[in-house]
Parts: C-alpha cells; sequence; structure tokens
C-alpha cells in the first residue's frame, strides 16, 4: 500500500521539528537493516492479497481453423452458426470470441476463423476434437492453437541434431505390491498430519511409511486400484505415488474443488465444485471437470446451475448428488453417465461425447446403476398416473441401447437395486403398499445375468412384513444376507442362489441368526466370512461369523464406532472411530476372526482408508489350486511366523532384563547414597544410629477421667 503525503504536509512537520530540509541529503537516508517502519513495499503488498492476479495466458486459449468455406456476405451468418454450433459443444466461446475476418475488397471469407475459449484446455481439447474435421468433401479442418505460429517460427533454418538426454527410470508405482511380508497399507487423517502405514499384524504395531502435515486441504482418497493417493486443496487437486516415499505425479487445476471421483480403470478423475450465485434468486453455480490422469489433460467440462444436477444418487454438497456421473462397463473405463430429467446421458471416452449424439429417453426415470463388470444399466421408473402405469426396472445394453429384461412392478412404494460384485445377479428391493395402503412390505426381485434370458425369481422373506434394515450380497460368491425385523434387536437371513444337489437354479435358505445387535453387515473381500455390526443405537457390537460352518468365531466392541473396513485381502478388519464423536477416537485392527490386534488412540481422527489392491492375476482355476493345497504353501508362512514369534519373544526378554538391570542399578545408587549419609544423619541425632533397633520398657500409667458422676479408671498400655 503507498502513503499519499504531500510535500506541504512534511515541510510543515520538519518545521515543528526544527528540522531544515534544504539541509538534508534525502538520498543519504538509508533505513535499518530488515525495518520498514510498517510500509508494505509493492510486492509484499501484492502477497498480502488473497486474490492473485491471473497471469498473462498469452493466447493458448485462442484456435485457428483452417479450410473453411469462402463465402460472399449473405452466407456469412449461416457459416458463423454452423461453425459456433461444432465448436460450443466442446467448450464455452466468450462474447464476441467467434471473428472470421472478410476480404475487405471481395466481401467474401478468407477460410480461416479465430475462435476464443475461456481457458487454454478447452482450446486444446477443440484442437484434439475437431482437427481433419469433415465439413463436406471438399472441406477438412486444420486446427491450430494460435500460440503456434510463434513457435513454428522460432525453428531455426539449420537442422541440429536432438539432445539425447540420459534415461531417468520413473517412480515404481507398484512397489508396494511387492513387500515381503505381503503386507497391506492404510493411510488416516488425524489433526493437521496425514499418515500412511504398513499393517503389521505379526508385531502388532502400524509401521510408519510416509507422514506429512498439512497434505490436503479437506481429504485423502486412494485411487480404485490403489496406485494413487488424492489430496484435495483449494487450487485443485493432486495424485501422489512412487517407492517409499509420496511424490507428486500431476497436478488437476480447479479452484474451490470440494469433491472428486476416479473412474474404476484410474484413467480419469472427476473434480467437481460449487460457487455461490451473484443473485440470491438463483442457484449454486456447478462445474465439473473430467482429466486424464497421467497426461493431466481436461478430457471434458460440465457447468451449470446446481438444479441440473440434483437428481438421483446421494447427496453431497449445495444439495447436488454425488457422484454426478457414475462410471460403467467394468475397468475399460469406457462409459460414464449421469442422470436428467427423462433422460440417462451416457458418454463414451474415446470422444467424450454423447452415445449416438443423444440422451437415452426413459420417461420419468429417478435411477439407475451400472453392473459393476459389463456395459449394462440397471433403471428404475416409478408408478404413473395414480397407478394405472406399473413401476419397472429394465435392463438395457450398452452402447447399442437395447433393452435386455424388463419387469412390471405394482403398488410400488420405492425400490433399490443390489449388483453383485461380479455382476453375476442383481437383487432389486422392492417395497410395496399392501391393499388397505395403510402398510408396506417388502419383496425382491432377483435377476440371474449370466443365465439366458436373465430369469427373474421373486423372493420373498418368512414374514413378508418384516423391515428390512440391510442387504449385502458375499463377493464372488453366490449367497447373500438380510437383516430383518421390528424389535429392538433384529434377525439376519442368509440365503444361496444355488439350491444344493439339484441343477435347478432356485434361492435356498441357509439359516437364520435371532435376536442379533446388529443393524450393518459387512462381508469379507474373499466371502465366506461376515462381520455383523451394531452402530449407532448400538454402540459398536461385533460378531465375526463364518458362514461356510454356520458358527460364530468371535464377538467384539468397539466403543461408539463410526467405520468398519475390511482390508482388500479380507485378512484383517479396522473399526474407527473418528471425529463424529469427541470420546474414543481412534481406531482398531482385528484379524477375520475376531481377534484384536492393535489399538491405536488419536485426537481429532479424520479418516481411515485401506489401500486398494489391484485385481489378481492368477487364473480362477489356479486360485483353487492353490486353496485346495493350502496346507502345503503355508508351510513356509507358518515357520515365517513362528520366527517371528520367537523374534519378539527374545526382544521382550531383552527388554525385561534391561528393565530390571535399570531397577537394581537405581536400587544400587540410593543404597550407596543412603550409607554414604549415614554419619550427617548420626551426628544431627546426637550420636545416636537411626538404623539400631531401639529398646523400649512398657510401662503402666493409671489416668483418673471423670465420666459424668462416676469415676472410671483406664489403664495403657505404652508400648
Amino acid at each position: 500500500m503507498a502513503l499519499a503525503i504531500s510535500m506541504d504536509a512534511i515541510e510543515a512537520r520538519a518545521r515543528e521539528l526544527g528540522v531544515d530540509l534544504s539541509t538534508v541529503d534525502l538520498d543519504s537516508i538509508t533505513l535499518p537493516p530488515g525495518e520498514d517502519f510498517g510500509i508494505l513495499s509493492d510486492d509484499e503488498d501484492i502477497l498480502q492479497n488473497d486474490d492473485f492476479p491471473e497471469l498473462d495466458m498469452g493466447f493458448a486459449n485462442i484456435v485457428v481453423v483452417d479450410n473453411l468455406p469462402v463465402v460472399p456476405t449473405e452466407k456469412y451468418e449461416k457459416l458463423e452458426g454452423v461453425v459456433r454450433k461444432i465448436y460450443s459443444q466442446i467448450g464455452v466461446i466468450k462474447k464476441d470470441g467467434l471473428w472470421m475476418p472478410k476480404d475487405p475488397e471481395t466481401q467474401k471469407t478468407y477460410g480461416y476463423c479465430f475462435i476464443e475459449y475461456n481457458t487454454p484446455q478447452e482450446a486444446e481439447l477443440a484442437r484434439e476434437k475437431t482437427s481433419l474435421y469433415k465439413l463436406d468433401r471438399s472441406h477438412v479442418f486444420a486446427v491450430n492453437i494460435f500460440d503456434d505460429f510463434e513457435k513454428y517460427m522460432k525453428v531455426p533454418d539449420e537442422w541440429k541434431p536432438a539432445e539425447i538426454k540420459p534415461y531417468t527410470p520413473g517412480e515404481n508405482l507398484l512397489k508396494w505390491l511387492t513387500d515381503e511380508k505381503a503386507r497391506d497399507q492404510f493411510v488416516i487423517r488425524a489433526g493437521t498430519f496425514t499418515e500412511v502405514y504398513w499393517n503389521d499384524a505379526r508385531q502388532a504395531m502400524p509401521e510408519l511409511v510416509y507422514q506429512k502435515q498439512y497434505w490436503t486441504d479437506s481429504y485423502v482418497q486412494w485411487s480404485p486400484l490403489g496406485t494413487h493417493l488424492a489430496t484435495v486443496h483449494r487450487q485443485g487437486a493432486q495424485v501422489w505415488g512412487g517407492d517409499d516415499t509420496f511424490v507428486r505425479l500431476m497436478r488437476f487445476a480447479h479452484p474451490q474443488v470440494k469433491l472428486i471421483d476416479f473412474s474404476p480403470g484410474e484413467k480419469y478423475l472427476v473434480t467437481y465444485s460449487s460457487h455461490e450465485p451473484s443473485n440470491p434468486r438463483d442457484t449454486h453455480r456447478v462445474v465439473l471437470n473430467i482429466f486424464d490422469v497421467r497426461t493431466g489433460k481436461v478430457m471434458r467440462d460440465f457447468k451449470g446451475s446446481a438444479d441440473d444436477f440434483t437428481t438421483g444418487g446421494s447427496i453431497g454438497v449445495s444439495g447436488v448428488s454425488w457422484p454426478i456421473f457414475r462410471w460403467g462397463g467394468g475397468r475399460d473405463d469406457k462409459y460414464f453417465a449421469r442422470l436428467g430429467k427423462n433422460v440417462i446421458s451416457v458418454y463414451e471416452t474415446e470422444t467424450f461425447s454423447l452415445l449416438d449424439k443423444k440422451s437415452l429417453k426413459v420417461e420419468n426415470v429417478v435411477d439407475f446403476s451400472w453392473s459393476p463388470t459389463d456395459p449394462i444399466i440397471s433403471l428404475f421408473v416409478p408408478e404413473l398416473g395414480g397407478g394405472n402405469q406399473p413401476a419397472k426396472v429394465s435392463l438395457v445394453q450398452i452402447p447399442g441401447k437395447e433393452e435386455l429384461r424388463q419387469k412390471n412392478l405394482f403398488s410400488v412404494s420405492d425400490c433399490k437395486m443390489y449388483w453383485q460384485n461380479n455382476g453375476e445377479y442383481l437383487a432389486v428391493q422392492v417395497d410395496r403398499y399392501t391393499k388397505t395402503k395403510k402398510s408396506i412390505y417388502t419383496g425382491f426381485e432377483l435377476f440371474r445375468i449370466k443365465e439366458r434370458d436373465i430369469p427373474i425369481e421373486v423372493f420373498e422373506l418368512d414374514n413378508k412384513n418384516d423391515k428390512i434394515i440391510a442387504f449385502a450380497w458375499e463377493p464372488r460368491g453366490h449367497r447373500f444376507a438380510v437383516i430383518h425385523g421390528d424389535g429392538p434387536k433384529h434377525d439376519i437371513s442368509f440365503y444361496s442362489m444355488r439350491t444344493a444337489n439339484t441343477n435347478v437354479s432356485r434361492v435356498s435358505k441357509i439359516t437364520t441368526l435371532k435376536g442379533k445387535q446388529a443393524n450393518a453387515l459387512f462381508w469379507s473381500p474373499a466371502g465366506h466370512f461376515i462381520v455383523l455390526a451394531g452402530l449407532k443405537g448400538f454402540n459398536g457390537q461385533l460378531e465375526f461369523y463364518n458362514v461356510d460352518d454356520l458358527e460364530t468365531m468371535a464377538t467384539g466392541e468397539h466403543f461408539m464406532a463410526t467405520d468398519i473396513m475390511w482390508d482388500p485381502t479380507g485378512r484383517f478388519l479396522a473399526t474407527a472411530v473418528t471425529s463424529v464423536h469427541e470420546m474414543e477416537n481412534g481406531f482398531q485392527i482385528w484379524s477375520f476372526n475376531g481377534k484384536q490386534i492393535y489399538k491405536v488412540s488419536k485426537d481429532h481422527f479424520y479418516q481411515f482408508h485401506w489401500r486398494p489392491r489391484p485385481p489378481s492375476l492368477l487364473t480362477p482355476e489356479k486360485e483353487e489350486e492353490i486353496s485346495a493345497n493350502l496346507k502345503r504353501y503355508s508351510k513356509k508362512y507358518e515357520q515365517e511366523d513362528q520366527d517371528v514369534f520367537n523374534q519378539v519373544s527374545e526382544q521382550d526378554r531383552k527388554r525385561r532384563k534391561q528393565l530390571q538391570e535399570e531397577w537394581e542399578g537405581w536400587v544400587a545408587s540410593w543404597k550407596q547414597q543412603h550409607e554414604e549419609e549415614r554419619a550427617y544423619r548420626m551426628a544431627l541425632r546426637g550420636g545416636e544410629d537411626s538404623e539400631e533397633e531401639e529398646e523400649y520398657e512398657a510401662k503402666e500409667v493409671e489416668v483418673d477421667e471423670v465420666l459424668g458422676v462416676e469415676e472410671e479408671t483406664v489403664a495403657f498400655d505404652l508400648d
């Protein structure tokens, strides 16, 4: 901030102080080192301003389109409209940002135009998408960034061989998978620190891998295959990875980003921000960017009001559903879709445009979900016309948009869809009104996706009036579990999609567990085992159940637990109490069969996330072979476990011995000091040794005490 003081004021102040300014050499005045008397320099003034001025981007946001038709004035507007339509689909063209110059003599266009976007990313995307675009047989677009002209002008006339730089290997992003102890990693966020640990169950404690303070402004997130760790900042998002230390791999500029989401195959990153409207009557302004994770390029952006993005999904921030875009087609990242009013808009990632240039029209559609493994969409349409038109669930194949299967449903109150993780089954939970419309009962429509013609089986509980608390498929299996009931304690039933000793595919009941303090189900990622958890009102009750043998392996409790997460291998379970509660913050690690391995307390504990693993490279046949010969393979690891146990025992023995030696040394030093002060103590006592036994003489003394009108003699034996 510059100070504006008139020369008259300076001269007046000088007269008050008796200073003759004509005798003062102003150039010879120097301030003491480091002293500015509170006056900020111009640079410091800029640094104090939070709103940094945008750097001049040059002309990187302008594209030049060549090979346009040369047209007279009467066809100018038509050509301009065609060009604007093509390029406005890619990004937002600035006001007066399309300029098609004319020849002043002939009043015809020159055959090229300039298009100005808001950002260089939009211009680069326009160049990539429309280069060699065929307007007609005679006009194929040649598109360049305006800044490229300057680059080409600087090309030297004489050729020089390129400088060959020495090869430097990049970061090994998969080294963590080669851990000799086959451990898994997890990330936690507590206070201002973000920390990555190995889960070392043998040592019964976590081993720190990496720690950083103020690593993120809000939260962190692993990519779906565990390759990257993403952090969220005011300026945008960043991804990190590497060998033993986390190195920044890429930045994604998106001011005020609030939410991020990876595609299943980690190829793309979706970022979201919302901005306060200038007019109080308007809704928040939403900006979505889809980045290429490897290159950091913006592949597509979406902008609009919050009302445009509030349909379907779980509510995120500012009333917007999240994730807005849902990825499908497995880990190929070929398709993503969003729910709109009466449409499902499906985009393909080859061009990042609408599939077949039009949305899938479905009247009154309210929800949809992708198969985890195949490009199949399941969608739900509620009843219309007061029940005259039934509700329906449909399966639609992408990219052909063919309806594979449809089921009409009547008297429907609500509907939820649950895909099994292998994409083999779809369970549709249907809440229906009774005939009197006074109560609701629940049933299930079970789709067998991999079987011919996709047969559907109607399934109801033994007591169809039971309230459904939770539903969960067994990963990589054919069973599912349901928590149901209306009392303070609930029943848990297990079912199989296969009937034993028969070729007929029908749902069969396995067992029902009565009166359990559970309201959430957590299957092991490997199947076979499940944790029956009582969260919220049940205060963290845990029951580890073996579904194969139908037996409870162990019970436990993590008081006030808010989160429960299996590690990706299904060997360990983490329970956590986050800062939702002010007390008992921290996490505990359990074995798959319910043994508590260790506990860590952390103040202001915000996040715990296991690092995901990529899918196994082994074939199902090879995995079955390993399972069948597990005892042979396990001998090696049993010996390693025994060696670790012996090592830990030896460490404990050495530690106890060290503590005992420290104690004995401490006692010996105090005894020595006690002996050194013996003479001094005797002098204080007039020559008596305080450590000698003293002789006491017992004397009997009679004391007369008046008690009322009577006299009582009390004898005290003084020892």
